[in-house]
């Protein structure tokens, strides 16, 4: 899923927002064409599939813990 941005990054927004907190131009210009072109960034979507997997193999451990508290007859 990696890649699939849910929306575009505006490099001149972002590059005049810098210059507005004080970056040198060329310097915002620099730092927003970098961030543009990055392409390992989570999106909202990584994000809710990652937390979906991560449910799932909690969940998985949780009922091989009651099994195995049940084989063994721990805590009865």
């Amino acid at each position: 899923m990696r890649g699939m941005a849910c929306g575009a990054f505006d490099t001149f927004r972002a590059a005049r927002a810098l210059e507005s907190a004080g970056v040198e131009r060329a310097q915002a210009e620099a730092i927003a064409n970098a961030i543009q072109r990055r392409q390992d960034y989570a999106t909202k979507l990584d994000l809710a599939a990652l937390e979906t997997r991560l449910t799932h193999r909690i969940y998985a451990v949780a009922m091989g813990l009651a099994a195995t508290v049940a084989a063994f007859g721990l805590f009865t």
